[in-house]
């Protein structure tokens, strides 16, 4: 059941604010990614877009992406599924507070746009041109004059100053995430400049250009009832947007609808042609997954993306299946590591110990659970950035031992002479002598079986546990997993909770274990702060789920932010990845590196789909009269 890329996103307010966070991919080039100059020796000529790869592809004046189909023609309807419910139009306040309504992204353009053919470059969208100096201590953006909200007025500089101060004080993720960013300044009529307080931060300008952008002038006005609006707090008013959708209607925690902008201003620049081509995208929101496919299959929906293996297996023999109504396809992932586990809450005492974490994956047969539930679809996860280079391997060497070496007596001896490897398991002899194991680690733990109940030996407490879930689909595999922790001994509660409560307890730290995903790009840096650093621990609604506060990791985010050299980036990101895997925070779990997708045939897409975004739906794609044409005559 691994999350797909763009659920994997979604499952964050981080990437509703931040496109790049979805697509944005890429590998540091530090002999080429140099800022743009003037020929005449200047570093901070203003130039069209920013990459962390070095040369842009497209030129300053290109026409579109290549992987668009700039003929596309607008119009037709597409409708998805969302799960759960919502009860929020607000970005800034997702992080704390409330369900944000799915496709809130397409009411507000970021600064820059990400191209999904390129190793993370980025081109202008409101900003139409973006400028810093060689050691990035600054970032300068240059808005378009002819960038206007939906009512009309200018986009503004002060309108992107207010965006981002209110979202650093408002949502605790971002706040770690533009930690060094410490101020933004109106330095023309046009032009905006953020600056850092930490030298060699080459993620700035990209990290700062994902920014969407909110209007000021509506967020401190009145609403409807004359009461003055609160940017702290969640909300159900049509918002005001300037993007290539606004808000056509809603019943709220149901359903949710964005009608195109016909005279969006945007809509004929380079990054936008052939994009943005549906009249209308709807969300109808399921509190069950079975449902929704019942639905799909039903012709009420039009795209579902397929998280469950025994679905993708079994429920696609309907009719319209084998009538080629509805055409099943795989997209590969290229653009995108992820680590997926079983995350321990090591707020809570009794996961403190990295023994009793370490028992836990030992108890895991995840080999049976592949072939049982899953039809062997599934590969385990070895890395907190599978799928990519950075992953570590063997014992370290060369500079990953050297900057290993500078936090020695802060991480577990053992990860510098052994590789990291999963326990494995699938068969009678491997599970008891595994069990085994697990039981001796718990022992050195200070725990012991008396009467069949694993029991803490100081305080003759019983290890419980409660393995939580959103929705059933997570819990039917979490029920696979009780019976093994069992027999060491623990008690064990399953229990599924809907995602408006599992939501709010993740906020407040109210959980044991609980499935953890975090999605890597392949150019890791100041979003680590956010998932492992000690600063987000504590901090309501952070992705450091797992509380890690742990100087090492802390040391080795920073030499990954702030590497020199590819090679430097590349060992320390490693080093950060071998220092996590041993303290065991996660059982790691399992990994597709496909996409996989349904879909009634009615839409078209381009010839060439883009390397780092082909499962892109429906940014790229558009209505087919012809195709929906056809399926309605053979219904």
């Amino acid at each position: 059941m691994p999350l797909t890329r763009r659920e994997l996103v979604r499952s964050t307010a981080l990437a509703t604010l931040f496109p790049a966070l979805e697509t944005l991919t890429g590998m540091r080039d530090w002999a080429a990614a140099k800022p743009a100059s003037d020929g005449g020796g200047s570093q901070q000529a203003f130039r069209h877009g920013s990459s962390l790869f070095g040369d842009l592809k497209y030129p300053a004046d290109f026409k579109q992406f290549d992987y668009v189909n700039a003929e596309a023609p607008k119009g037709g309807v597409v409708r998805q599924a969302a799960l759960g419910m919502f009860d929020n139009f607000n970005i800034v306040c997702s992080g704390v507070k409330g369900a944000l309504a799915a496709g809130i992204e397409y009411l507000y353009d970021p600064l820059l746009t990400p191209a999904l053919d390129e190793m993370s470059a980025a081109y202008g969208l409101i900003a139409e041109s973006v400028s810093y100096p060689e050691d990035y201590t600054s970032v300068t953006f240059r808005l378009r004059p002819e960038a206007r909200w939906h009512d009309g007025k200018p986009i503004s500089v002060q309108d992107v100053i207010f965006t981002f101060e209110a979202l650093r004080k408002h949502h605790p993720q971002l706040a770690a995430y533009f930690r060094n960013v410490v101020s933004a300044t109106q330095t023309g009529e046009h032009e905006v400049r953020f600056d850092c307080d930490q030298p060699g931060n080459r993620e700035l300008p990209q990290m700062v250009g994902q920014l969407r952008v909110l209007p000021k002038h509506w967020w401190e006005g009145l609403d409807s009832k004359g009461n003055k609006r609160d940017v702290a707090d969640t909300s159900l008013e049509v918002p005001l947007a300037g993007g290539p959708y606004r808000l056509k209607g809603f019943h709220a925690g149901r359903s949710v609808s964005y009608g195109r902008v016909p005279d969006y201003w945007g809509k004929d620049l380079p990054v936008n042609v052939g994009r943005n081509n549906f009249d209308e995208i709807r969300f109808e929101y399921f509190r069950d997954i079975t449902v929704a496919m019942e639905a799909f299959k039903a012709n009420q929906l039009d795209w579902r993306t397929e998280r469950s293996a025994k679905s993708w297996a079994k429920a696609y023999d309907f009719e319209a299946v084998q009538d080629k109504q509805v055409v099943l396809e795989e997209f590969p992932i290229r653009n995108a590591g992820i680590m997926q586990g079983f995350a321990f809450n090591t707020r809570r005492d009794k996961f403190n110990d990295a023994r009793v974490r370490q028992a836990f994956n030992y108890a895991f047969d995840f080999e049976e659970m592949n072939a049982q539930l899953f039809y062997g679809q599934y590969k385990r996860i070895q890395s907190y950035f599978e799928r990519t280079e950075l992953a570590c391997f063997g014992v370290p060497t060369g500079l990953e031992l050297e900057i290993l070496e500078t936090v020695r007596g802060q991480v577990p001896p053992e990860l510098f002479t052994k590789p990291y490897k999963n326990p494995v398991n699938g068969n009678a002899e491997a599970v008891r002598r595994n069990l085994h194991k697990a039981t001796a680690l718990l022992r050195e733990a200070g725990y012991e079986v008396k009467d069949q109940k694993l029991l803490n030996v100081k305080s003759g407490e019983p290890f419980t546990v409660e393995l939580l879930a959103p929705e059933p689909n997570t819990a039917r595999f979490m029920l696979f997993y009780q019976p093994s922790l069992e027999r060491l001994g623990m008690t064990v509660t399953v229990r599924t909770v809907d995602r408006a409560q599992f939501q709010n307890r993740l906020r407040q730290w109210d959980f044991d274990i609980i499935t953890g995903v975090w999605p890597q790009t392949l150019s890791p840096g100041n979003e680590q702060r956010v998932y492992w650093g000690s600063q987000a621990a504590d901090q309501p609604g952070s992705r450091n789920l797992i509380g890690i506060k742990n100087p090492a990791v802390d040391a080795l985010i920073e030499r990954v932010v702030l590497a020199k050299s590819r090679s430097e980036f590349v060992a320390a990101t490693r080093a950060l990845d071998r220092v996590l895997l041993w303290n065991h925070y996660v059982v790691p779990q399992w990994t597709l590196d496909k996409v996989r997708s349904a879909r009634w045939d009615r839409f078209g897409r381009p010839d060439t789909m883009p390397e780092y975004g082909m499962a892109t739906f429906p940014s790229i794609w558009w209505w087919d009269d012809a195709k929906a044409a056809k399926l309605a005559d053979r219904r």
